[in-house]
């Protein structure tokens, strides 16, 4: 079973990130991998919902912010692309499969291969080992990275979308499906960035949505590197600072991510962009 040591536990906590290699088997990664190219040869995206995917500030709000697509996609499994692979009309620039940057955010909910995944008794042990008594899932993603294609992710804290009261109760499970090196966009974490709570936050607004705060100007110099194989677990602090470059190479750089929120004694808040729905209450990680 997959419970952290003791001295796992104090590393994460130092540095508000955690490598658990070889957390899925092979056979896992290419079931999920699999799958999600059978979503893909299914997807049917009308015009009006084809939106791109962006970490820029303002490309952000612009494309995503005052999107319907977006902002209802918390219970429901929705497609999201890469910047410049559509033209004037919609149409797709290079085969849809390629152009996709990532599927969310409810894969965890509506199949059954990522729910399995995602409620697995090896992620039951590591949020029982960090001491979560009643976690919930509150969102899932499948991203790609494509060849060529994979934009970079800005730095920011995932608590900046997925904010809570008291702070410190989200936390990531990012899954390697696909070895992230440092030529095809693997993360990369400031160590201990954790503990100085929030710089911004994205809320929800009358027009869509809008950002409360700014990002720093993070020192670079203090970004490390975290290349992982296939098959490993990235445990990310809610508030710990990190980002992906774009990814340059042949190779693309999969992943299956999962955020969870520890529900006891913690309040969600209201203006997050993500809320349950009477559809899809937040469902309890432990089954």
């Amino acid at each position: 079973m997959a419970r952290l040591s003791p001295s796992q536990l104090e590393k994460f906590q130092k540095d508000g990130f955690l490598v658990l290699e070889d957390f899925l088997s092979a056979e896992e990664c290419t079931a999920l991998r699999q799958q999600i190219g059978q979503i893909v040869a299914q997807m049917d995206v009308p015009l009006h919902c084809r939106t791109e995917f962006s970490t820029q500030e303002e490309e952000q709000l612009r494309v995503q912010g005052d999107k319907d697509y977006f902002l209802s996609s918390g219970d429901k499994i929705r497609f999201f692309f890469e910047k410049h692979v559509f033209d004037e009309k919609g149409k797709f620039l290079v085969p849809p499969e390629k152009a996709i940057n990532k599927i969310g955010h409810a894969l965890h909910a509506h199949d059954p291969v990522f729910k399995s995944v995602t409620h697995s008794p090896k992620v039951q042990a590591v949020a029982r080992s960090l001491g979560l008594r009643k976690p919930v899932v509150v969102q899932s993603m499948y991203i790609f990275k494509q060849p060529h294609l994979g934009g970079e992710v800005t730095p920011h804290q995932d608590a900046s979308f997925l904010y809570t009261e008291p702070l410190g109760r989200v936390l990531g499970l990012w899954l390697a499906l696909e070895d992230a090196t440092l030529e095809n966009g693997c993360l990369w974490f400031i160590p201990g960035s954790h503990t100085g709570g929030v710089s911004r936050r994205m809320v929800r607004a009358p027009t869509g949505t809008k950002f409360l705060g700014s990002e720093p100007e993070w020192d670079e110099s203090l970004f490390v590197p975290t290349p992982v194989c296939k098959g490993a677990l990235v445990l990310i602090h809610g508030e710990v600072v990190h980002k992906s470059e774009q990814n340059f190479s042949e190779r693309s750089r999969q992943a299956y991510t999962i955020h969870l929120m520890e529900a006891s004694g913690t309040l969600w808040s209201a203006e997050n962009w993500l809320q349950p729905t009477a559809e899809l209450p937040f469902p309890p990680l432990y089954t």
